[in-house]
């Protein structure tokens, strides 16, 4: 007997994914079963400290019920749980729809992780787009999918995808990466201070700095500021730009501002000196630009400049963008008194992508792809990590706990479609109808964060290089009586979060505690920042 095994590098690739997976679940089967007969060593700790896993069994088997899985992937929903249990943080709440939202974000993003040839990918449609690159990737939600993946366990599936787009095209990146504007510098740097890989971080730095260049190269105007059409910014049929209308916008150049900012720290773990000067330099220079042409001080906003040197007139939720990457410095917080606004962008259903008081809001024509005004969750998310970072800091009055309360809640309540959790493209503002829910592109669509938002906002764990470890809760002090945050796996570490009003709920003590490895490292009696050092 004879045989030859396949020379093709990618299906080699491909059968080596597979073995990986299914070693992964062979060894969880072995750990199960050691703690049936009380083995005592186990090769990994475990991360959860308070909550116990089986509890939240039931909200992947109501979503496995929800449906007829007409499209599996690498991960099919008779697996969800499984993988779900070995890779997600645990959180428990009294208010049960941000609990259940909770679980439903991660079990859909499961379900967009792809086994290509050359690695793990995540997709953003489940159905094949006909202007997706290779394996149906599209890069608009890359920054989005970075910022929520950082959190799961294995860091295997989002390297590796971060890998296809940057050299998944025989060692060069795909065609289509910069088919959209990009933040990955500054989203991989973020991930860097959840899971302190190094050597991932710096070996992608090379790759980094050739995008950043591309797009100076051919994104840049005379004045130095960045333009973009808006459907590249994902975001057509805007009410400031256009697909064709080479504007300056707040989010190029405010992603350009914190890919900078990520290259500057990324070369000073170098220890490249020069660098550092140079992308720090890069930075400044887009932030006075920014802030010297793009805040129109008539409307106190952050507004797009369009080709002829006039602003658009048009507060825009991307004029909130800049908080995203902490670019502007103290003295634009006038902008947020918009959030809050009836006639800004406060509505029913949640925060819109232009202002209502406009008089071209929602006039682009129903279920196209407006963001004249519509809700989209892509938009949301940003603007409420802009909107926590402006809560932790800067000094301002403009809003509170309860405001970020208030449109976290209104973004869990939008999450439902018929009764069940749904997460589509995009919404009405006061019916909370999903504007293409009954289309099968919309379901499941993969384009904004909610996770991140619970724990780097509600419950505020705020990541970072160092050692510290700080946790500012956005959750106001009357709101929930008990909380727990367990299971975050963070710079080698697990981490949990309690709130204990009166410390019968969890019989730990009464008051706000943060604990690292099952230990408690810092404790206050009110919901109130506290910090401690690994």
């Amino acid at each position: 007997m004879s045989f030859s095994l396949d020379p093709n590098p990618e299906k080699i690739t491909m059968h080596i994914n597979r073995i990986k997976k299914t070693a992964s679940y062979i060894l969880s089967f072995i750990l199960m079963l050691a703690g049936m007969v009380g083995c005592k060593e186990r090769p990994e700790k475990s991360g959860s400290t308070i909550l116990n896993k089986e509890d939240f069994r039931h909200y992947v088997e109501y979503f496995n019920a929800m449906e007829d899985e007409n499209i599996a992937q690498a991960i099919p929903n008779e697996e969800s749980w499984e993988w779900m249990q070995q890779n997600i943080p645990l959180f428990e709440a009294p208010q049960k729809n941000f609990e259940e939202i909770f679980y439903y974000r991660w079990w859909t993003l499961r379900k967009h992780i792809k086994e290509t040839p050359v690695g793990y990918a995540m997709t953003e449609f489940l159905v094949d787009r006909p202007y997706a690159d290779k394996y149906n990737l599209i890069s608009c939600a890359l920054g989005h999918h970075i910022y929520e993946s950082r959190w799961l366990h294995d860091p295997q599936y989002l390297e590796e995808y971060v890998h296809v787009w940057f050299r998944g095209n025989e060692g060069e990146p795909m065609d289509k990466l910069r088919a959209f504007s990009s933040w990955t510098a500054n989203a991989l740097w973020n991930k860097y201070m959840v899971d302190g890989n190094r050597d991932y971080l710096l070996d992608m730095y090379p790759d980094l700095t050739q995008e950043y260049q591309a797009w100076e190269e051919d994104r840049r105007l005379p004045s130095g500021l960045f333009w973009q059409h808006d459907v590249k910014d994902g975001m057509e049929e805007s009410i400031s730009g256009g697909r064709r209308e080479q504007n300056a916008r707040p989010t190029i150049n405010s992603y350009m501002f914190g890919n900078a900012e990520a290259l500057a720290k990324m070369a000073a773990l170098k220890d490249r000196e020069e660098e550092v000067n140079y992308y720090e330099a890069k930075a400044d220079t887009i932030k006075r630009l920014v802030q010297d042409n793009l805040w129109n001080p008539e409307s106190s906003f952050f507004e797009t400049l369009l080709e002829d040197g006039s602003f658009a007139l048009a507060r825009e939720a991307i004029g909130f963008i800049p908080w995203y990457f902490n670019l502007p410095d103290q003295g634009y917080e006038e902008a947020w008194s918009q959030v809050m606004d009836e006639e800004g962008f406060f509505a029913p259903f949640g925060l819109t992508t232009a202002e209502c008081r406009h008089p071209d809001f929602r006039t682009h024509g129903c279920c196209s792809c407006e963001w004249d005004g519509a809700i989209w969750p892509f938009a949301t998310s940003q603007t409420m990590t802009a909107m926590a970072n402006l809560m932790n800091d800067y000094e301002q009055s403009h809003v509170d706990r309860s405001d970020y309360f208030t449109l976290l809640e209104k973004y869990v309540e939008s999450q439902y479609y018929r009764g069940r959790p749904y997460i589509g493209e995009y919404l009405d503002e006061t019916t909370g109808f999903w504007l293409k829910g009954d289309q099968e592109r919309s379901r499941y669509y993969n384009h904004s964060t909610f996770n991140d938002l619970i724990i780097t906002g509600l419950v505020g764990l705020r990541p970072s290089a160092d050692e510290q470890v700080e946790v500012n809760p956005l959750i106001p002090q009357e709101k929930w009586d008990w909380f727990c945050l367990d299971n975050v796996k963070y710079q080698g570490k697990y981490l949990t979060i309690i709130w204990d009003k009166t410390g019968e709920k969890y019989k730990n003590g009464e008051g706000f505690t943060l604990m690292v490895d099952g230990e408690p490292v810092a404790h206050s009696p009110n919901l109130e920042k506290i910090s401690a050092t690994l």
